[in-house]
């Protein structure tokens, strides 16, 4: 491999000829030998576009030469199109703030300027990362703009993957609407209701989920970009702040809106935290789904078997035939996952020091990580999981005919404590509730009838 010279306020750098970073990444590069992963491609759209955004509010305000800003936007342009994205190499958990990613931008369109105009990499005296591409700009505020940005486009991939698993589960509420089975509360049996009815509650819960999920998505609209150093604005020209986020909006397709406070947004992190916390609420809810699937399939034979689940691959490498409910688990992983990135942010968040929270690249990369994880899996989860889903009718209706439970339904007829003893008798005679209460003269035929009726149950009639 060949190697340039490359100059920064440290001094001279070798950085490989073909190279489009600068010396800051080089040095980065040494340094931040962390997770083996590099950015996250929403944040290096993100920081593309702040920087595209930058150019042109500088080049309207008359602070950066036209030919240059016309060069960066060029260069910008052909980032986001797909080119030179392996050319983001500094680590997904790099230095405070993300100091160290915004130079990696910084220097990658810088020497890509510089070919665009007939120069060679690290002519920087003509176009600098630093004076030109960095230009009304700091990390301080480029870096928490970026992570809003890369949230939000996340999150609306995540959110679309949400919609797909409620709609498969509002279709197998519809279908299995009718069938009664065994509730449980304690574990123990309870009361009858439907198969429906709970699929209906899962849908449910999910959707008040996406709610939260919308609200706190609201907040990461407000950005702090003109902030520069601590939030004071130093170094951005007048009317910089809000050309820039207007141009920000244009080109990322999201409603953005300057913060009320540039200081709030340079050092809290509530905005983010909201969102991570509303994905780990997200995550107990689906996990809570995911263990009574796993529940409701157990079996075939001496579980609860209440329900049968696509075989996606055999279950296991010995036992022939065997079916897991192996998507379900792997839900459950992810939603550990979730709630442990949780804790990380709550942890980021709070760590931040007077005018500016420096843990940033690190809780960027968890609610990334977070959203990757279910924009990606939920739709095979509802595709390959969900749809798949058949009611196990003959098992059903077994429990319920066998259940003592259904005395419960009786108390109005013959009262709680003469119930508990047909209860009790039941279990020890395993006769049924029916023909207890019958043989016992308690009741009449059609008074059992009535009260024992489908619509009598929850989420029947």
């Amino acid at each position: 491999m060949s190697f340039r010279i490359d100059r920064d306020s440290l001094g001279k750098v070798k950085v490989p000829s073909n190279a489009y970073y600068g010396p800051f990444t080089a040095r980065a590069i040494d340094q931040y030998k962390v997770t083996g992963l590099k950015a996250h491609s929403n944040l290096v759209k993100a920081y593309v576009m702040i920087k595209r955004s930058a150019a042109l509010a500088n080049r309207e305000l008359k602070t950066l030469d036209a030919e240059k800003s016309k060069a960066i936007v060029k260069a910008c342009d052909e980032i986001l199109s797909g080119k030179l994205l392996d050319q983001f190499v500094v680590d997904a958990i790099n230095s405070g703030a993300g100091t160290a990613f915004n130079m990696n931008t910084n220097e990658v369109i810088a020497n890509r300027v510089l070919e665009i105009v007939g120069k060679k990499k690290g002519n920087y005296e003509i176009v600098s990362p630093n004076d030109h591409v960095n230009m009304s700009q700091s990390s301080n505020d480029t870096f928490p703009t970026a992570m809003h940005v890369a949230i939000l486009l996340n999150m609306k991939e995540t959110v679309a993957s949400l919609d797909m698993l409620i709609a498969s589960l509002q279709k197998k509420a519809k279908k299995f609407a009718g069938i009664i089975k065994i509730g449980r509360t304690h574990m123990m049996d309870a009361i009858p209701v439907t198969l429906g009815a709970e699929f209906e509650q899962y849908s449910y819960s999910l959707m008040q989920s996406r709610v939260t999920l919308m609200q706190a998505m609201a907040g990461l609209h407000y950005v702090g970009l003109g902030g520069t150093a601590v939030g004071t604005g130093a170094n951005a020209p007048k009317g910089y702040r809000q050309l820039a986020i207007k141009n920000l909006s244009k080109i990322s397709g999201l409603e953005l809106r300057p913060s009320a406070s540039m200081f709030y947004s340079l050092q809290s992190k509530l905005d983010v935290a909201k969102c991570s916390s509303a994905l780990r609420n997200l995550a107990i809810e689906l996990n809570k789904m995911s263990n009574d699937m796993r529940l409701m399939a157990s079996g075939p034979t001496a579980g609860l078997a209440e329900i049968l689940i696509p075989a996606v691959h055999a279950g296991s490498s010995i036992m022939p035939g065997k079916v897991n409910p192996s998507l379900a688990e792997c839900l459950n992983m992810i939603c550990f996952n979730i709630i442990g990135n949780d804790v990380s942010v709550a942890l980021a968040a709070q760590a931040g020091q007077f005018e500016l929270n420096v843990m940033l690249p690190g809780m960027l990369k968890c609610v990334l990580d977070s959203t990757d994880m279910l924009k990606n899996f939920l739709p095979v989860f509802a595709a390959n999981m969900v749809d798949g889903i058949e009611a196990n009718r003959d098992r059903l209706e077994s429990y319920i005919d066998k259940s003592p439970v259904l005395v419960t339904l009786l108390n109005p007829y013959i009262g709680y404590l003469k119930a508990a003893e047909i209860y009790k008798e039941s279990l020890k005679t395993g006769k049924s509730i029916r023909e207890l209460v019958l043989a016992k003269k308690l009741m009449t035929n059609d008074q059992l009838n009535k009260a024992l009726a489908k619509k009598n149950f929850f989420g029947v009639g």
